[in-house]
């Protein structure tokens, strides 16, 4: 009983702790007024429980209802096994995570005096929801492969899906707070937020679907894809947020 609850215990580590530190990152690299953290956790779990429920649960309707008009896609873009596999990592997965992690940014919308702010709070709800989304991969990887597919999922995952989800729900979380401080809409964000995440999973999905034609070298390109798209978009996010906030500090508070 003791050697399970131990397991237990580092499995949810290894899966939060990644996404926890990431946060603290983000979060710091802005210097003035910076989100206190007790809001930041707040916007964070609501990303890792509500966020992850409300998207399992329309991914499941909308993946039922797909496969139920599968024979009519078929029939117009040919009998291909990888069709499904695209329609739902790069169509129904994006539209639907982001819209789901979307809903958590928009609880912060009060809070939000900056557009910094929004772009924090956006990495904040993406990181939570990235950490239960690895929490079950892992635990998937740890049960049909061992301690080394648990190791290799695991480190694979907090340094892509992890800080993809970061970088594409602070693109929307930037729209939401452009919104908010009137300066525009965020539906445009949204789509792009729907984009970069779409790209990434097209790429993270690459070695699987092309390996037959490529070998093992399609695992290689695709994941050196979507780490390039994961490390652009960190540097973009946080370059953003020293930007925005370097032209706030005059109003701003002094650094905590």
């Amino acid at each position: 009983m003791a050697d399970w609850l131990l397991m237990a215990i580092v499995i949810v580590l290894v899966a939060f702790v990644p996404s926890v530190l990431y946060l603290v990152w983000i979060r710091n690299t802005e210097r003035y007024s910076r989100e206190p953290y007790g809001r930041l956790l707040i916007i964070f779990f609501f990303g890792a429980i509500v966020s992850v429920i409300i998207a399992i649960a329309f991914e499941l309707v909308l993946t039922t209802v797909f496969s139920q008009n599968i024979e009519r896609i078929y029939e117009y873009l040919g009998d291909n096994p990888t069709i499904p596999v695209l329609i739902l990592a790069c169509v129904i997965a994006p539209f639907v995570e982001e819209a789901a992690k979307g809903l958590g940014i928009r609880r912060a919308r009060r809070t939000m005096t900056e557009l910094e702010n929004g772009i924090i709070y956006g990495a904040a709800v993406g990181l939570g929801f990235a950490a239960t989304e690895n929490l079950l991969y892992e635990t998937a990887a740890l049960a049909e492969g061992g301690a080394q597919a648990f190791i290799a999922t695991a480190v694979v995952r907090s340094i892509s899906s992890a800080l993809l989800h970061a970088t594409s729900s602070s693109l929307l979380g930037l729209g939401i707070a452009r919104k908010v401080l009137g300066k525009g809409g965020w539906f445009t964000y949204y789509l792009g937020a729907v984009a970069m995440h779409s790209v990434f999973n097209f790429m993270a999905s690459f070695g699987v679907l092309y390996q037959d034609q490529l070998g093992d070298v399609a695992f290689t390109i695709g994941l050196g894809a979507a780490l390039a798209i994961v490390f652009f978009g960190v540097s973009v996010m946080r370059s953003k947020i020293r930007a925005l906030d370097s032209s706030s500090r005059g109003r701003a508070k002094p650094p905590l």
